[in-house]
């Protein structure tokens, strides 16, 4: 069953720039993995705008922050991994 309304949490930014949709938020929205969602993600504490791009969940419920975004994410900050993350996930319109 596909994702139909926006959802907001936040949570950790993990190695190889990746972040964890909670179990919870899964199982809740019953979300699955080949769902293209629309991303928004903005690192809380630090300067600059969120960032917005199309991605699929996977397996094991992780969602890769392509390395422009993170970039663009990033700003003055050397490394954001261990930054706590705001991410919102809509459905993919088309």
């Amino acid at each position: 069953m596909p994702l139909t309304q926006k959802i907001s949490f936040e949570t950790v930014l993990q190695k190889g720039n990746r972040v964890q949709v909670p179990k919870l938020v899964r199982w809740q929205f019953k979300l699955d993995t080949e769902q293209v969602l629309k991303v928004t993600v903005n690192a809380v504490n630090v300067w600059g705008s969120g960032q917005t791009f199309y991605a699929q969940m996977n397996k094991s419920g992780r969602i890769t922050i392509p390395k422009l975004q993170l970039e663009l994410l990033r700003g003055e900050e050397q490394d954001l991994v261990g930054c706590v993350m705001d991410v919102v996930l809509e459905p993919a319109e088309g």
